[in-house]
């Protein structure tokens, strides 16, 4: 095994988690189960990758992009018939191995500076969910994020993301991660956390969705602006007025202050209200 001369590179997000407790947290959090096969994003040095394989996962597919370190996890994991590596990009390589069966979990300790895309990668969109979701998904992340993601209405953290990722999955906290307990130490908290995506059976009818996305879209990019102004031309203020007394709120709130189900009860209301107001304006146009 060598790394000899590698330095973390900042270009890369590169901090190699060290501390043993934690790393032994993040593998109890993905409650590995026998048979299980499992995707490591940005195995580092393999210190993460040392305990899934030492778990009783039937396989672990690594996903690396520095090639200097590909060679160094090949030599050091290489003989484990278990061990699947993959060099290349995660947001541009397709995320199953060689051969074998696909990953059915994610455990990782993931680069901060492409967490947005990764997220999206890794557990789809509201409006383009996952055609198979992980089982789970245990991610090192940004405390930030981590809050963003499982933040409530009413709290400074809660945003778009917060409702789209609970709308997609469950999400839930493991524990802190301070910066001493990476090398080199990032300028930031880190915080584990538990993704568990709904099942398909579970997701939200595809229109509905799509419609809930393009509501947060309209209403986050102003989301210190009342309802009644970000929502102002969807529908005359009346017909605003009855759709948000219907969905269970006013229109003197603020985007976040809704919770994620009354998202849902405002689109589901608004839909078929727009439709109507459009197929009205194409009679009138038709009748010229």
């Amino acid at each position: 095994m060598t790394f000899s001369g590698h330095r973390a590179r900042k270009r890369f997000g590169q901090h190699w988690l060290t501390d043993a407790a934690v790393l032994d947290r993040i593998v109890a959090a993905a409650a590995i189960e026998p048979g299980e096969h499992l995707l490591e994003v940005g195995p580092g040095r393999g210190a993460l990758t040392e305990r899934l394989l030492a778990s009783p996962a039937a396989s672990v597919l690594a996903i690396e992009l520095d090639r200097d370190l590909v060679a160094g996890l090949r030599q050091r994991f290489g003989v484990d018939p278990r061990f699947q590596l993959l060099e290349g990009d995660v947001l541009a390589l397709p995320l199953l191995p060689p051969a074998g069966p696909a990953p059915e979990k994610v455990v990782a300790n993931i680069p901060y500076n492409i967490t947005g895309p990764l997220l999206e990668r890794l557990v789809g969109r509201l409006d383009r969910p996952l055609e198979r979701p992980y089982r789970a998904l245990v991610l090192l992340v940004q405390q930030e994020v981590g809050e963003r993601i499982r933040a409530r209405p009413g709290s400074s953290a809660y945003s778009a993301l917060s409702v789209r990722m609970q709308l997609l999955a469950r999400c839930s906290t493991v524990c802190p991660v301070p910066p001493r307990c990476f090398s080199p130490p990032p300028k930031v908290n880190s915080e584990l956390i538990r993704l568990d995506p709904l099942s398909p059976e579970q997701r939200l009818e595809p229109a509905l969705a799509r419609r809930t996305d393009a509501l947060l879209r309209r209403c986050f990019a102003a989301r210190r602006k009342m309802l009644r102004n970000t929502l102002a031309g969807l529908l005359p203020e009346v017909e605003l007025q009855q759709a948000a007394e219907a969905a269970g709120i006013t229109l003197n709130q603020r985007p976040q202050e809704l919770a994620p189900e009354r998202w849902l009860a405002l689109a589901a209301v608004l839909d078929p209200l727009e439709g109507a107001r459009s197929r009205g304006n194409r009679d009138l146009d038709n009748s010229g």
